[in-house]
């Protein structure tokens, strides 16, 4: 159940990386850029390696419905196991999309924060807890409304009289497979997972071999081809751009 109204973040680096600074990301080790497009030449031009993928898409109701169905075949049918390492949160806050799929990137990436900071904070007192109950930690520190609520402010249009939208942040990341990791000889096999929190619980998109180019796959069959709007956008969480690849 949505508790509250927040302003929409707008979809660009600028805004994202002034949410994560406010919130305690090492910004010299990780920031969010652009993902100019799907092609394998775009893609190579993103810094790496990428850690998170933050998409925003049209929801519209068609759209919102095939993924309420693909939600009920989850639950009646189940899918591959998602590792329990895995933390999401259930979004309850209108419009607070953007910051959900934020917390979602930066909590199950290896990036480094500022100690005593909002998002160590948040981590630390997160674990063990129920999606809900990491949605109502959320709601009850007042810090990341005024993060967010900066961070919307700082974006290149104005803030709307109307906060009404049918744009919607969705967050990619890549996890261990948890059934790989309890045979007798585990492997470092990973999974894309995507993770909504307007959705019942993660969604294991597939074996992850290369998480940006997986993304980007998913991206044209799951959403593009379901859309006849062209507005989305997609950024990736890595290394500073410019700043020299790491293995």
């Amino acid at each position: 159940m949505v508790s509250s109204r927040w302003i929409p973040l707008e979809s660009n680096p600028e805004v994202l990386n002034s949410w994560a600074n406010a919130a305690g990301l090492v910004s010299s080790q990780a920031q969010f850029e652009d993902v100019y497009g799907l092609d394998s030449e775009l893609l190579e031009m993103v810094s790496g390696p990428v850690k998170a993928v933050v998409l925003l898409f049209p929801s519209y109701t068609a759209f919102q419905n095939k993924r309420k169905e693909e939600d009920a075949r989850i639950a009646s049918e189940g899918q591959h196991p998602i590792d329990p390492t895995v933390m999401w949160i259930k979004q309850t806050i209108s419009n607070a999309c953007g910051t959900i799929g934020l917390l979602h990137a930066l909590c199950n990436s290896d990036v480094t924060f500022a100690p005593e900071s909002p998002l160590a904070k948040f981590i630390e007192e997160c674990q063990d807890k129920s999606p809900l109950e990491r949605a109502k930690i959320l709601e009850t520190t007042p810090l990341f409304a005024q993060i967010h609520e900066e961070a919307a402010s700082s974006g290149q249009t104005a803030v709307p009289d109307n906060l009404d939208t049918d744009l919607h942040f969705t967050c990619f990341i890549q996890a261990p497979d948890a059934i790989a990791r309890e045979t007798e000889t585990p492997t470092k096999s990973m999974r894309l997972i995507e993770l909504d929190g307007m959705r019942d619980g993660p969604v294991d998109r597939g074996e992850c071999k290369d998480l940006l180019k997986d993304v980007a796959e998913i991206v044209k069959e799951v959403f593009v081809a379901q859309s006849s709007s062209m507005y989305f956008s997609m950024m990736a969480l890595g290394p500073p751009p410019g700043s020299e690849p790491t293995l």
